[in-house]
């Protein structure tokens, strides 16, 4: 009798098991688009390039970025009015909000997954929550001159051995916190590294860090593993002899491209986009187009390199062949192409049609709209597959 007993209680933890597993959904094929206008996020997933679902409540996004639990099921969503959001993608709602400044620009996870970092132009400097509690762990403030002064914080990405770096708009100034110890934050400066860094970006392999600069022609170059030898400058007066345009909105370094050898990076005030040597970082070329380039992203084999453009030019998409390093598409998907986002393996890029109130799936050999689906003012879209990709 007891045995008959056991065998049913075994059964029946099975039937439970096989029940949950049956209703259990993995993460890979998941990710979030920005809906900026309201406040809200749509679930998506490309395996069938479709909308999950929504989630509201998270306050103004106007430029907002996401970044990813290691686990994938939870995405931090950085707010303009210095909220920080943790939603969970599966179960599609908030576990956790904090209004943590008055004005924020984006943020990062550290290499652990343990702590997530938010850059804040107000009040100026990097604040370091609980990834699991959101729970403020470290506050960083950006003083500079005289120390009564704070910076607004831009660039902010995480690096190997639980670091974060990140630029100062005001200062002209990089700095490079390590977190091994949270309670001790050892804090890494170097100054005059020129006028204004608008943006920064890390090399996918976490060695280099490179900021832009709005305030003169050229960009700043950290190597994270020779920090002794400070700041490099790169590609130092390239607009020289130019008249340089009306910068319509800042290019975007985060989505910067390399393929092979070659890194691909906005001009600011031109229609055009450099080509930068990796081995030497030195200039290997320019590339004509439509117009001012926002985002520069290569697709994940590196075979092309697709870019969109600020206003006027924004209802516009080109894609550069990296070994011709000619155009060879020109793509016009609707008003307000603000963002792409390419699928893990690269075989299709999702475009956010702002102003048209939607999103464009492409295949990237054909160049052919797959499909399109609604969504408010969609901005930013990012996949989970960022949260195994350093700088992402």
């Amino acid at each position: 009798m007891i045995h008959r007993l056991m065998i049913w209680i075994q059964l029946f933890a099975l039937a439970l098991l096989l029940s949950s597993n049956a209703s259990a959904r993995g993460t890979g094929d998941l990710g979030v688009i920005i809906e900026r206008a309201t406040g809200s996020v749509q679930v998506v997933e490309t395996s069938t390039n479709s909308s999950l679902g929504r989630i509201e409540g998270l306050g103004d996004l106007s430029h907002a970025s996401v970044v990813y639990s290691r686990d994938e099921q939870y995405a931090y969503v950085f707010g303009r009015d210095g909220g920080l959001t943790k939603i969970d993608i599966i179960n599609k709602k908030i576990v956790k909000r904090v209004l943590q400044s008055g004005n924020s620009i984006g943020g990062a996870i550290s290499q652990d997954g343990r702590l997530v970092a938010v850059s804040n132009y107000k009040p100026g400097g990097v604040k370091i929550f609980d990834a699991e509690t959101l729970e403020l762990v470290a506050d960083i403030p950006a003083r500079y001159g005289s120390g009564d002064q704070l910076s607004k914080v831009i660039g902010l990405v995480d690096a190997p051995g639980q670091k974060f770096v990140f630029s100062l708009w005001d200062a002209g100034e990089i700095w490079v916190a390590d977190l091994s110890d949270v309670s001790k934050p050892q804090i890494t400066k170097f100054k005059n590294i020129g006028k204004n860094p608008y943006d920064g970006l890390i090399t996918p392999d976490g060695r280099y860090y490179i900021a832009g600069l709005f305030g003169e022609d050229g960009m700043a170059l950290l190597d994270l593993w020779n920090m002794d030898a400070g700041v490099k400058r790169i590609l130092d007066g390239y607009g020289k002899g130019e008249q340089k345009l009306p910068v319509f909105k800042m290019p975007h370094l985060e989505g910067w491209a390399i393929a092979g050898r070659f890194a691909f990076v906005p001009a600011v005030g031109h229609h055009e986009v450099l080509v930068i040597d990796t081995d030497s970082w030195t200039e290997a070329g320019r590339i004509k187009v439509h117009g001012q380039p926002v985002f520069v992203m290569a697709r994940p084999d590196g075979r092309n390199v697709w870019v969109n453009f600020a206003v006027p030019d924004n209802d516009t998409l080109q894609v550069i062949d990296t070994q011709s390093l000619k155009t060879i598409k020109t793509l016009i998907p609707g008003k307000g192409v603000l963002h792409m986002e390419f699928e893990p393996r690269g075989e299709q890029v999702w475009a956010s049609v702002r102003d048209e109130d939607r999103v464009a799936v492409f295949d990237t050999d054909s160049f052919e709209q797959l499909t399109t689906f609604k969504a408010r003012k969609p901005s930013g879209i990012f996949f989970t597959s960022r949260a195994h990709r350093t700088g992402l």
